[in-house]
């Protein structure tokens, strides 16, 4: 689309950076701390970098209908917001921000407030920011430039294959974890079905299990933790007080069933 490969990427690794600074000096006032965004090792936010990149290739030529512009980059933003968002969720089986409390929101990913805030930092950067970098960039040697995109593909690759590895090991942990949990669930429900001092012996065993699972997702997700502290498993992966009482009833049932059907063996035929 008429923009050096070489040059976008430099784009993408310079936009990801100031996103993290952005989203560091946020979060850091909010909660009164230092928080290192980002679910990379490295200071770096590639969703950022990537939304600008998608600025730079298709709101470009939107320059001069202001209207058109801020729609577009509205549409296109919060689409890649919810992508991102729902690609880390099913994938990772977490939630990294979620929207819920504010109206006007879907699924949590994304809301009203931030998509119209999407169209304006879009103006800022196309307008005033982006023009004087892409001078500065292409003005670079081509020999440094592609000095850089080589030695910061190296370190995203490393860093992403790190990153990718820890959270392949939070997912599983959570799997298991709900698993775990489903199990004490239906321990706990086949209690109330009165069927508690037949599984008694098992269910230490089963807590026990249960708290070491959570402890190695407790150590393995503190990094993510850190940097978003409202990072909470998919609904899917959610054990809640009234899936307990769902699971009671059902086990109520069953039992009530075998009850029944002992019964009506054990009732002589005439």
């Amino acid at each position: 689309m008429g923009f050096p490969l070489s040059q976008l990427f430099l784009y993408f690794v310079l936009y990801s950076f100031l996103g993290w600074v952005m989203e560091t000096c946020y979060c850091s006032i909010v909660e009164r701390r230092l928080v290192a965004r980002g679910f990379l090792y490295g200071p770096i936010c590639p969703i950022y970098g990537g939304g600008v990149t998608l600025m730079i290739l298709f709101f470009t030529p939107l320059k001069g209908n202001l209207v058109l512009f801020y729609v577009v980059a509205v549409a296109v933003m919060t689409s890649w917001e919810y992508f991102v968002g729902w690609v880390l969720e099913i994938t990772t089986h977490i939630k990294y921000w979620d929207y819920s409390q504010y109206r006007f929101n879907l699924k949590g990913r994304v809301c009203l407030w931030v998509a119209l805030t999407w169209g304006v930092l879009s103006y800022i950067v196309i307008f005033l920011i982006h023009p004087p970098i892409q001078a500065r960039i292409a003005g670079l040697p081509m020999w440094l430039e592609f000095m850089l995109c080589g030695a910061f593909l190296a370190l995203l690759s490393v860093d992403a294959a790190l990153t990718i590895r820890n959270l392949v090991l939070v997912a599983l942990h959570v799997e298991s974890v709900t698993q775990l949990a489903q199990e004490l669930q239906l321990q706990a429900a086949l209690g109330k079905a009165e069927l508690s001092d037949k599984l008694e012996s098992g269910a230490a065993a089963l807590r026990e299990r249960y708290s070491d699972q959570v402890a190695q997702l407790e150590k393995v997700s503190r990094r993510f933790r850190n940097a978003y502290s409202t990072m909470k498993a998919s609904r899917k992966y959610l054990v809640s007080h009234e899936d307990i009482l769902a699971a009671a009833e059902r086990a109520k049932a069953e039992l009530l069933r075998r009850k029944n059907a002992l019964k009506s063996f054990r009732t002589p035929k005439n």
